[in-house]
């Protein structure tokens, strides 16, 4: 895979849309095709990277006629970019499957558990291609700009999560939901690229799990009772929160 240089992506960029434009509707068959190119794309970044893959090599992956990939992209740029935020899409999906789920019975700490440990195992099948977009996305401005704003999205919904908690006493009430929402989604971020893509850590997987998730409570002043915590949850059990309403603040009406 050849080291990415930021005049070479910033080429592409300016070359390609500047912003991410919803595909036209298409034909069932039309749909597929996209689909099929798409599924290549991933193959093929995954083993060349961005740089050293070829379109020639995408189509003949789909096993499709070159010409066919300019009907649905204009640049393996444009395709790299698609590929990248559907991955995103799908790691983040915990977020709302499983610590959002308005029918959950389970309690935050159990929710905050279960997220991590699939958001980390699909972290894992998806390791390869997370290596390059995380690279990609460091020189890429239309690319980077896109997965911060998805970012900020999912902050934004972990901090409104992080007050709720609060109000029902089972986070520790001086954090800044914002900045804890901040430093929380810059450890969940880093720690599985480093130890899934970089292979910078050479742990078992469910150790790895566990240590992101006791980290990730302790941080917050989040107790596990059933793994032995300390906190002010041992005389108040916590039981199901719901994570999806608005907390009552002091002082808003409600």
């Amino acid at each position: 895979m050849t080291p990415l240089q930021t005049s070479e992506i910033a080429v592409g960029a300016t070359a390609d849309r500047e912003q991410f434009d919803e595909p036209r509707p298409l034909s069932k068959k039309g749909a597929l095709t996209r689909a099929r190119l798409l599924a290549a794309a991933k193959e093929v970044f995954e083993e060349e990277g961005l740089l050293d893959a070829r379109i020639s090599d995408i189509t003949a992956r789909a096993n499709l006629a070159q010409g066919t990939f300019y009907t649905y992209f204009t640049s393996k740029q444009e395709i790299f970019r698609e590929v990248a935020l559907r991955v995103d899409e799908e790691l983040g999906a915990p977020l709302g499957d499983v610590i959002l789920d308005r029918a959950s019975s389970a309690t935050p700490h159990e929710r905050i558990r279960a997220a991590i440990r699939l958001y980390l195992e699909r972290y894992r099948q998806e390791a390869r291609i997370m290596g390059v977009i995380e690279q990609v996305s460091r020189h890429d401005p239309i690319l980077g700009k896109a997965r911060t704003q998805r970012s900020a999205q999912d902050r934004a919904l972990v901090a409104d999560s992080i007050s709720r908690l609060q109000a029902h006493g089972v986070v520790d009430s001086r954090l800044n939901p914002l900045v804890a929402a901040a430093v929380l989604g810059s450890m969940t971020d880093r720690f599985p690229e480093m130890w899934l893509s970089e292979g910078r850590l050479d742990c078992p997987f469910d150790e790895g799990v566990e240590h992101l998730a006791m980290l990730f409570m302790n941080a917050l002043q989040m107790a596990d009772p059933g793994r032995g915590g300390t906190s002010k949850e041992e005389h108040q059990p916590v039981t199901t929160v719901d994570l999806t309403q608005h907390a009552e603040q002091p002082g808003d009406g409600r």
